[in-house]
């Protein structure tokens, strides 16, 4: 039987974790619509009914720590549902093909997002980071989501599948998925409509395409001659 001590550290963590939750969802909402730029610590506390003006600060030792806390939370969403849908294609096939690899890239985030009004929101707000990102957007997106043991395996089958690319080719084209997946996520969920009905089912299932054909595609002589030079000097 716990104590009374025990107890009320139970209570107060539960209390705790209550209002990190509040906060993260708040700050989620009010960025996917107005921009990070327009929204204020002050508006969050509102948004999240907290009176206690120095909750942000406490919880999460600032906005720039509150927004780690809510990437940190949606990659480890991202994760568990890559895993998941993982396990399922590794059951049906041993040697799957680049498409169904393809969707292993997109597909969890737009199940969640199907699935999660606060998720939709999220990708709102932080959808166009990685595509507008002045450094790479590939090993922001294996912090992101895009990593844990899932993402590992999901590389380790892509480099298998893409064996006709050295390790420069391979490292630039998924730079360039990377990018134009997290601006054509951002841009859907920016939609009346989206993730919802036959139109979202119509777009993922062209995306899956269009990152197949960008990983696929071979690389001209023209493109290899430019990387040797660079290379070079």
């Amino acid at each position: 039987m716990k104590t009374s001590a025990a107890s009320a550290k139970d209570n107060r963590q539960a209390r705790g974790a209550a209002t990190r939750r509040s906060l993260m969802r708040a700050a989620e909402k009010l960025i996917a619509q107005h921009g990070f730029g327009n929204v204020t610590i002050r508006d969050i506390l509102t948004e999240a009914e907290q009176k206690n003006t120095s909750a942000l600060q406490y919880h999460f030792n600032g906005l720039k720590g509150l927004v780690e806390a809510i990437h940190a939370e949606r990659s480890r969403q991202t994760q568990a549902k890559r895993a998941e849908l993982l396990a399922e294609l590794m059951d049906s096939t041993t040697t799957p093909d680049l498409r169904q690899l393809c969707q292993l890239m997109i597909r969890p985030v737009f199940e969640l997002a199907r699935a999660q009004v606060d998720f939709r929101r999220y990708i709102k707000a932080f959808g166009q980071e990685l595509a507008l990102s002045e450094s790479s957007a590939l090993s922001q997106a294996s912090r992101r989501g895009g990593g844990g043991s899932s993402g590992q395996q999901l590389g380790l089958l892509l480099r298998h599948a893409l064996s006709q690319l050295d390790d420069a080719a391979f490292g630039r084209r998924l730079e360039s998925a990377v990018r134009f997946c997290a601006a054509s996520m951002y841009h859907h969920a920016r939609q009346k409509n989206a993730f919802r009905g036959e139109e979202a089912d119509l777009f993922i299932n062209s995306l899956i395409d269009a990152l197949t054909g960008l990983l696929s595609a071979p690389e001209s002589e023209a493109t290899r001659a430019i990387a040797r030079r660079l290379q070079q000097a």
